[in-house]
């Protein structure tokens, strides 16, 4: 008798099992990529067509923070960007970023350059403010952003809030 319960209980374990089972193997562990991070910011920056400001979007890799969004202003066009006409007023990246200090305190970006490109110091300013703007508002939505001042050699000194920036407030 002992025997056919044993004998009954494992075919009624071995049926469970196979009852239990979904006929899907395991598979172990399988490498797809990099982890589940979620939407990428998207950053507006200014470039320059026609001597007048134009906002255009990037996505931006990690968090977004101002000197984040001045590099990437820094990085001046596409190539698909340029074929529409599109161009900065500032010195490539490689040249530049050294040259720039981005500070954010006491309720105030500044933005120093120690080099400003000849004859363009105003424009170069309203894209850096424009874009430092854009950046203040993926960082806190909603809020009033800080007064931007770009500081550079030759008594360039311009502030700005983003109101005249194309997209802007105000505008």
């Amino acid at each position: 008798m002992r025997a056919a319960r044993r004998s009954a209980f494992l075919t009624w374990l071995v049926m469970l099992g196979a009852l239990s089972s979904c006929g899907i193997p395991t598979t172990g562990v399988v490498e797809a990529g990099g982890p589940a991070s979620g939407v990428a910011p998207t950053l507006q920056v200014y470039l320059v067509a026609g001597g007048t400001l134009r906002g255009v979007d990037r996505s931006l890799a990690g968090p977004v923070d101002v000197e984040s969004a001045v590099r990437v202003l820094l990085k001046g066009p596409s190539r698909a960007e340029q074929a529409e006409g599109l161009y900065t007023v500032l010195p490539p990246e490689a040249s530049m970023m050294s040259r720039v200090t981005v500070t954010s305190r006491e309720g105030r970006v500044t933005i120093r350059l120690s080099a400003v490109p000849a004859d363009s110091g105003d424009l170069a300013a309203a894209q850096l403010i424009c874009t430092t703007v854009a950046a203040q508002r993926v960082i806190t939505p909603g809020a009033d952003p800080q007064p931007v001042t770009v500081t550079g050699p030759g008594g360039l000194d311009v502030r700005g809030t983003g109101t005249q920036c194309p997209g802007g407030p105000g505008a």
